[in-house]
């Protein structure tokens, strides 16, 4: 059974078709990239996946329950741990307090880092089993406005672990790293493809053709080819619509 199903996502805005029909899966033990250029409709489609955007027609599926109606954080709660390609963590709070903030949310409370949680073992020890998972233990009470940019995308897949994720959603997490934090990266995603699934949204082909399983490509709001990296790599059609390469 697939991990994540889109069923023929659409979203209009105006005239403007932002998703046409868009179906694919996420399968356990998986890394399935959906790449584009500028424009093509990823971010409407990952909002829609996450529930901050309701489509106008399709279905979403979340391990085989239809989570199309359901908010994000129901969907979060269920198991959707998402990056963002803009950070989205408490900059003033420390990474220990970011990934206590993670696993609260998780547990469905208010979130709030008022004494007593801090003081919360249960929530303390997935916190800092998840920051041990991504190499940040000994930054735990460094303030996180103060961490380098590859850590704080490290924080943040630690915060989406806190969820006990049934997948992962990444948008771009390589996005303004260097040569030795995307190879970080890169070597941190792969392992976790054995602990959930990853649907990555990624412009850094070299990470996309070595780590995916699986590459869709969505052109004009619409998915244009899907299949292996090699099968990509041959397609006619990917290669004019967004790699820029024509058949000789």
């Amino acid at each position: 059974m697939s991990v994540l199903a889109l069923e023929g996502i659409t979203k209009r805005f105006g005239a403007l078709v932002a998703s046409d029909g868009v179906s694919l899966e996420l399968r356990p033990g998986e890394i399935h990239a959906l790449i584009g250029p500028n424009g093509a409709g990823k971010s409407t489609l990952i909002a829609q996946i996450a529930g901050a955007l309701r489509p106008d027609a399709g279905r979403v599926w979340l391990a085989g329950e239809d989570v199309t109606a359901l908010d994000t954080p129901a969907r979060a709660r269920r198991g959707l741990g998402r990056t963002f390609q803009i950070s989205a963590l408490a900059m003033e709070h420390t990474v220990l307090e970011n990934a206590l903030l993670g696993a609260q949310g998780a547990r469905g409370g208010r979130l709030s880092l008022w004494r007593p949680v801090a003081r919360d073992a249960g929530l303390r020890a997935v916190a800092e089993a998840a920051l041990q998972r991504v190499g940040l233990t000994e930054q735990a009470e460094t303030v996180t406005a103060t961490l380098s940019h590859g850590q704080r995308r490290q924080l943040e897949v630690a915060v989406a672990l806190t969820l006990s994720p049934k997948l992962f959603l990444m948008d771009e997490p390589m996005a303004g790293l260097g040569l030795e934090g995307t190879a970080a990266m890169t070597e941190l995603l792969d392992g976790l493809r054995v602990e959930a699934p990853i649907l990555l949204v990624e412009h850094d082909m070299d990470a996309v053709f070595a780590l995916a399983d699986r590459i869709s490509v969505l052109v004009a709001g619409a998915v244009i080819a899907s299949g292996t990296p090699d099968e990509i790599r041959a397609d006619p059609a990917v290669r004019l619509a967004y790699l820029g390469e024509e058949d000789p």
